[in-house]
């Protein structure tokens, strides 16, 4: 999500990011890589090290998508444990997940010495640790489980963090970076290898032919490609067959300020649900102390404020060490049925590939994607790629029972169904809501000048009805995950078309209902002040 404000900043968003143009003629190319973040940048890289010729388009900046929303965790142990993995898809693809998975790790560590990339690449240990009896049982079972899939080389230890915890399970050897520095490493070396690169380029459609891809810009330039990549978080080229598959989910994070070497260099995760993530990012005089959890269903709440106080609370509480936060912002997972991320060929498509499904571990299950989609564009049979299928059939039961919740919950959110909504003069400047007009909620928000934009509220992608984010200054999506700008463009697929202005509605309801001239709101202001 292409979203900066003041409110919300990740600290990877601190530095140069890298270069890259708009697009501003028909292409022709092998591969079109549609993303800019670890996953598209990475495949790219692994289909040029092969000899593609490749395009990297983006619709907003390089590295600037949710690759630059992370907690920058580098780890092959699952968020949701691998003994609930297991039960979900079985051991074998269990263990295909875990052997992928750790390959990433070691395919980042490999590309940072061969290109010397200076992202503050470190193996560290990996810490989960039970702060009650519950979760004492999950890393019983958690143990065993990893066990029996071939990671072997856990084992109990002492959990670095204040307050009485049920015990605590050490991984060895994950890792942590910078997450943009190297993307900026890995966007210069496909440079140097004859990629394209190319930035606010937004690809709003991708129809098969025979023997090619031809793919839509909003831009107006057509990109012809033989294989397409779709690495876009969420994808936009298959409506609905993967999304019935997976849900989204806001997680929120804050950085903090640690006297140096006070915490322990490690990745620190807890067993609460959701669950709380931790892990330092050195800095030359101190160091950041990175906390995340809070997480909900996207588009199903909007107190951002309450629950970033809520995580400085519980790390204060664990960490009394910590000096001040320096930086909050909050990003978008998406959580698969089965707990299992979706790479490989689009169901319905021949030529169209799509990574997605990262379930918070997006930026290992982006690299492990570069590792599996060469080999399909090519023909060419990979031993991870069943696994993670997007046409795969889930077969447990136990996840598909939570999943369909999140599908009724969904549907409750289409636009046909919702009522309510806000008095168009109650929106303050700088804010969105929900306004009931002609007995339908549409989309409304007041620009710093006082104009009041009105657009209908149904996402672009299946209609359901958006909701305002006022942490992030957007709409979401509850549904699939959309996010939109105060004015309606899309941020965030799978919606790849702006929501539909309805100015004239407004303009034809009742006289209270119309907004105010921007000089009677200036002199109301004034009046105010």
């Amino acid at each position: 999500m292409n979203v900066e404000n003041e409110r919300s900043r990740s600290f990877w968003m601190d530095v140069d990011r890298p270069e890259a143009r708009r697009l501003g003629s028909n292409l022709s190319i092998d591969v079109l890589v549609i993303g800019g973040g670890i996953a598209g940048l990475s495949t790219a890289y692994e289909l040029v090290q092969r000899g593609h010729e490749v395009a990297v388009v983006d619709r907003g900046a390089i590295g600037g998508g949710m690759t630059a929303r992370t907690s920058a965790h580098l780890a092959y142990e699952t968020d949701d444990l691998y003994s609930k993995l297991i039960g979900a898809v079985g051991e074998d693809s269990a263990r295909t997940y875990f052997e992928s998975q750790r390959a990433a790790v070691d395919r980042i560590e490999a590309i940072c010495a061969e290109h010397k990339i200076a992202c503050d690449f470190a193996r560290v240990d990996l810490y989960v640790f039970a702060p009650d009896h519950r979760g004492r049982r999950k890393l019983d079972d958690e143990i065993d489980a990893a066990a029996r899939i071939g990671f072997k080389t856990i084992e109990w230890a002492d959990a670095p963090v204040e307050g009485m915890t049920r015990g605590c399970l050490r991984f060895p050897h994950q890792a942590r970076f910078h997450p943009l520095r190297y993307l900026s490493g890995l966007s210069r070396a496909l440079s140097r290898d004859g990629a394209k690169l190319y930035a606010n380029t937004p690809v709003i459609s991708v129809e098969e032919r025979a023997r090619d891809v031809i793919a839509e810009t909003g831009n107006g330039h057509r990109i012809v490609a033989r294989s397409v990549v779709a690495a876009t978080n969420s994808p936009f080229v298959n409506r609905l067959a993967v999304h019935m598959k997976q849900a989204p989910y806001r997680t929120y994070i804050i950085a903090a300020r640690v006297p140096k070497r006070s915490v322990v260099d490690a990745l620190i995760w807890d067993t609460d649900d959701p669950y709380h993530y931790v892990r330092v990012q050195p800095r030359a005089k101190d160091d950041l102390l990175i906390v995340g959890g809070e997480d909900h269903k996207t588009g199903t709440a909007d107190d951002a404020d309450k629950r970033l106080e809520r995580l400085e609370t519980w790390a204060r509480s664990r960490f009394p060490q910590l000096v001040s936060v320096e930086n909050a912002w909050s990003g978008q997972v998406y959580e698969p049925s089965d707990f299992m991320p979706f790479i490989g060929r689009s169901p319905g498509y021949k030529r169209t590939f799509i990574v997605t499904g990262d379930s918070g571990s997006g930026l290992t299950t982006g690299v492990a994607a570069s590792l599996i989609l060469p080999d399909l564009i090519e023909g060419k049979k990979n031993p991870w790629a069943k696994a993670y299928s997007p046409a795969r059939k889930v077969k447990a039961p136990s996840p598909i029972a939570d999943f369909v919740k999140e599908q009724v919950s969904a549907a409750k959110h289409l636009i046909a169904h919702v009522t309510g909504g806000d008095k168009p003069e109650e929106i303050a400047r700088g804010r969105g809501a929900l306004i009931r007009v002609k007995g339908k909620n549409h989309a409304a928000y007041r620009d710093s000048d006082g104009e009041l934009h009105v657009m209908k509220a149904a996402c672009t992608h299946a209609g359901c009805e958006v909701k305002w984010n006022s942490f992030e200054e957007c709409w979401d999506c509850p549904c699939h995950g959309s996010h939109f700008a105060p004015l309606g463009e899309p941020l965030q697929c799978p919606a790849v078309k702006p929501l539909e202005t309805a100015n004239a509605v407004l303009a034809e309801s009742t006289p209270a209902a119309r907004p105010k001239s921007r000089k009677v709101e200036e002199h109301a202001s004034r009046r105010r002040g």
